[in-house]
C-alpha cells in the first residue's frame, strides 16, 4: 500500500506541505509549467510509494489532455486539487467518494 503524499506545483505552493512533512514533491516554476508539468505529473505518478498527489486547481490547466486524463482517472495515486474559488464541498466530496470507493455523506 502506497502511504507518501507528494505536492507538485510552484515553489510557492509546495513549501508549506514540505514544512509540514511532505517529502516528496516536485517544483515547476510558473514559467516552466507548460513545458515541465507534465513530465512533473507522469514521474510522480509512477512512483509506487505515493498513494495521494497534492496539486493546485488552476495547475491542470496546464496538462496536456492525455496527462490530465492519466491523473484524473487514477485510483492509485489518487488526485487530491486545492485552491479551486467557488468550488465547494462538492469538488472535495467528490475526491474522497473517488478515493475510498463510497460517498460518506450519502442522503437518506
Amino acid at each position: 500500500m502506497s502511504q507518501e503524499i507528494a505536492v507538485i506545483g510552484s515553489p510557492d505552493f509546495t513549501t508549506g506541505f514540505r514544512l509540514a512533512g511532505v517529502r516528496k514533491f516536485r517544483n515547476v516554476p510558473d514559467d516552466e509549467k507548460d513545458a515541465a508539468l507534465d513530465d512533473a505529473v507522469e514521474e510522480t505518478l509512477s512512483d509506487e510509494e505515493v498513494g495521494i498527489i497534492v496539486m493546485h486547481d488552476d495547475d491542470l490547466d496546464h496538462l496536456s489532455r492525455d496527462t490530465r486524463e492519466s491523473v484524473e482517472g487514477s485510483i492509485e495515486p489518487v488526485l487530491v486539487t486545492l485552491g479551486a474559488e467557488g468550488a465547494g464541498s462538492g469538488g472535495l466530496r467528490d475526491q474522497i467518494k473517488r478515493a475510498i470507493g463510497i460517498d460518506l455523506m450519502e442522503e437518506d
